[in-house]
């Protein structure tokens, strides 16, 4: 079967706009979160994220679109506008039919829903814009990029959580399996705002530290809930054949993927984060000691990091494979974690080099190789993506690169 490979990369992460300030930013250890400043967080019991600072839609988008998009939406505008031209691709010049889109949404517009609510309530329904309609849903990322874009071919929306991006890349590659030339795929979430800070707080999962460094220590002792964050990746998709036809550069292969769902809680079956790791690997045709680092979930809830730690330690050893979890400097971006994993997996197999957990001290109770404090310089060649979703889900992601 012929190789799914990317081409095509574009981010918009808290401490980078763009592959480049990202990537820079990423191996130099510099953290993308803060205090929020999107709103007074004081009444909050969580008053940290993963902000995108510097962010000028205006100066990306034409002013046309402004009015009927969701902050969120804004930056998956502009990344999939990087990552087209990052992949030498004009949609302008591809039949409309050969090309798709599939993202993964977790919240879908909050802040634009939020703004209309109070315009519902405060002044009467004359005054909430007829884009309410649609700004607010899980699939108009996927929407307004094909509009854009011209694509008419498969598009649709994965919505699982944190692990909704790899499940929306897996689609993807299915679509290009069964024929579509191009597929922009990824996720993209912003969801800092009150309406959705009460949603996030629901889970009971984030830290309320207020001193950045110690808030988000993912395989710490001192572990106590994560920080969220804004901002994601999406990734320009095609088949090895297309890409080397047109000369293109190729970042690498998605390889393999799986997905599972955690049992009820109180039963006695076992999580399923191992078994998706080990159908990933199947679906790659690779073995446990083939892959060169594992990018972890990495959820900072001393549970949930036990049954990571219990599931990559079974099938690869203690302390037998590189991990890491670069978003300890963006936050955890919801249905974008994901994808800006597999974004900043491709550019270490490029450089070889491992970028860094950074400000945690890894705790005795988690026999892990964890990359922290700074970059590990090391061949690479495959790479294990790993996410969670609240609720039970699992996916797993093989990637490697492509000679």
């Amino acid at each position: 079967m012929n190789a799914v490979v990317v081409t095509g990369l574009g981010v918009t992460a808290p401490n980078g706009l763009g592959v480049q300030d990202y990537w820079a930013a990423t191996l130099a250890g510099k953290s993308g979160i803060g205090r929020i400043t999107r709103f007074d967080p004081s009444g909050y019991p969580a008053r940290l994220a993963g902000e995108i600072p510097g962010f000028a839609a205006e100066e990306h988008l034409p002013s046309r679109l402004l009015p009927q998009t969701d902050r969120m939406t804004r930056l998956a505008l502009v990344a999939a506008d990087w990552a087209l031209a990052d992949a030498g691709i004009r949609p302008q010049d591809l039949p409309g039919f050969d090309m798709g889109v599939v993202t993964a949404s977790s919240s879908g517009g909050f802040e634009f829903g939020q703004g209309e609510l109070q315009a519902l309530w405060s002044r009467g329904s004359q005054y909430v814009s007829a884009y309410q309609s649609f700004a607010w849903f899980y699939a108009v990322n996927s929407g307004q990029i094909s509009i854009r874009h011209g694509m008419k071919g498969p598009s649709s929306v994965v919505v699982s959580d944190q692990a909704g991006g790899l499940d929306a890349v897996a689609q993807a590659r299915r679509q290009i399996r069964k024929g579509t030339a191009i597929v922009v795929s990824g996720a993209v979430d912003a969801s800092i705002c009150p309406w959705g800070w009460v949603a996030q707080l629901a889970a009971q999962r984030l830290t309320t530290r207020d001193e950045p460094s110690q808030a988000y220590l993912p395989f710490d002792g001192a572990a106590d809930g994560y920080v969220p964050g804004e901002g994601g990746a999406l990734l320009v998709m095609e088949s090895e054949e297309s890409a080397r036809s047109r000369g293109a550069r190729i970042y690498g292969e998605i390889a393999g993927y799986a997905a599972t769902f955690d049992p009820a809680p109180g039963t006695e079956r076992p999580p399923a984060l191992r078994r998706a790791i080990e159908l990933a690997l199947k679906d790659a045709g690779l073995n446990a000691d083939q892959v060169d680092v594992v990018f972890a979930d990495a959820a900072a809830d001393p549970e949930l990091d036990r049954i990571e730690t219990e599931a990559i330690t079974a099938v690869f050893g203690p302390r037998s494979v590189p991990v890491t979890a670069p978003k300890t400097m963006t936050g955890r971006l919801y249905s974008g974690a994901a994808p800006l994993d597999l974004a900043t997996a491709f550019l270490a197999i490029r450089d070889g080099i491992i970028p860094p957990t950074v400000h945690v001290t890894p705790s005795p109770d988690h026999p892990l190789d964890l990359v922290t404090d700074r970059p590990r310089e090391t061949t690479l060649r495959t790479a294990l993506i790993l996410a969670r979703g609240y609720g039970g889900f699992n996916s797993a992601a093989v990637v490697r690169g492509v000679a």
